[in-house]
Order: structure tokens, then sequence, then C-alpha cells
């Protein structure tokens, strides 16, 4: 079960109102219901609370759109830095409003990509988390120029990571990685899992590739 103070679950109901009315401005998230963003994403989003590293650092959701899971992050640990990150610039601009309507100074926001992101703060934070962004092996090549030797990648997943699993043939420690470690729970009568990746050698000076490159030429093929 999981237990949140009054302070943290009165900031999450305000982030899930403001995610509510931004969505009608740019599309964050598919549901518009308060109470379905609630019960599918948020606490969805708070099942990570546990993984989330115990010293004081940065950590980067990738590929963020309406803050989730990096908004959790940050209510629920204010002492980590998190950086939201979300290549499309409007998205970007609404997450920057609803952090400053929260009172979050620990959040910064940047409108890039990841590869532009990762020539900028190679091997830099301490966990890098995706939700639902692409393909298990797509997720660990973006995430793992970010992290930093020691950390670990979280990647967000549903009944379709096992079939994404089975594709990756090729070693992990490519990527300077750990083989995934799979941890399975339900919400709401459906198989969600997190997938760890920690990073135990730096990543090769040829990844990140070209934008683009991740997704049309997978590196385990």
């Amino acid at each position: 079960m999981i237990v949140l103070d009054e302070k943290q679950e009165a900031l999450l109901r305000r982030y899930v109102s403001l995610l509510v009315e931004a969505n009608s401005r740019a599309r964050l998230i598919g549901p518009s219901d308060p109470e379905v963003i609630w019960s599918e994403h948020v606490l969805d989003c708070l099942a990570t609370r546990d993984i989330l590293p115990s010293q004081k650092g940065s950590v980067l959701d990738l590929g963020s759109g309406g803050g989730l899971p990096g908004m959790i992050w940050a209510v629920c640990r204010p002492e980590l830095q998190v950086v939201l990150c979300d290549s499309i610039r409007k998205k970007a601009e609404l997450l920057r409003s609803m952090a400053a309507s929260l009172g979050l100074e620990n959040v910064r926001v940047e409108a890039i990509r990841s590869e532009e992101l990762a020539a900028r703060e190679r091997e830099t934070f301490l966990l890098v988390g995706a939700r639902a962004l692409s393909h298990l092996g797509t997720v660990a090549e973006l995430c793992a120029p970010l992290v930093r030797k020691g950390g670990v990648i979280l990647a967000m997943k549903g009944p379709g990571v096992e079939a994404e699993l089975a594709e990756i043939r090729n070693p992990w420690t490519f990527l300077g990685l750990s083989s995934p470690e799979m941890t399975s729970y339900e919400l709401n009568g459906k198989s969600r899992y997190l997938v760890l990746l920690h990073k135990n050698a730096a990543c090769p000076s040829a990844i990140p590739r070209r934008p683009g490159m991740a997704e049309k030429h997978p590196w385990w093929r």
C-alpha cells in the first residue's frame, strides 16, 4: 500500500488538476478524468518511489510528456534534483508552468532531444527513467549515455516487455549495462513491470548516435 503524507497528497492532487487543464492546450496524457489520471497514472508512478536513489543528486525523466513519473518524484523526494526532458517545446513550457504553480524548486525542464542532452550532460544522472517511451532496447540506448557509472536506468513497461526482451540477443554490456532485472506488479487488474538496468561501465563514445538512429537501426539486431 502506498502511503503519502498530507502535503504530498495535496500537491499531487493539485498536479492532477493542472495536468487536466494543460491537457486542453496540448495532448500530454490520454484521459481527462482526474480520478482516472490518479488511479492509472499517479499510482503507477508512485510504484517507482522506492527505486529512487537514497543519496542526493540528479535524476532524469526522459520523454516526460505530462511529467510522469518525474513530477511525482519531485513531490515525493524534494532533496533530489529532477530533470524533465521532452523534445516538444510546447510540452516543456507546460511542464515549467506546472512545476512553478506547485512551487517545485527541485524541477528543471529541458526542451531537447536525449542525444543532445547526452552531449551536454554525459553520464551525469544517478537514475534515468522512462515510462512507456519506446522499445526497451531503444530506451536503453537513449538512457545509457546519460546515467553515471553505478547508476541505474528504470523503464516502466506493460506486458509487451517480455516480447521486447526476447528480441534482444546482443549483450547488454555493449552499452555498459547489466542484464535487466524485472519486477512485476498489478495496477487496476493490469500487469505492469519495472525494468532496471544497472550501469557497470562507461557507455561507448559512439553512443548516442545521431537523432533517430536508435529507432531506425536497433543496436541489438
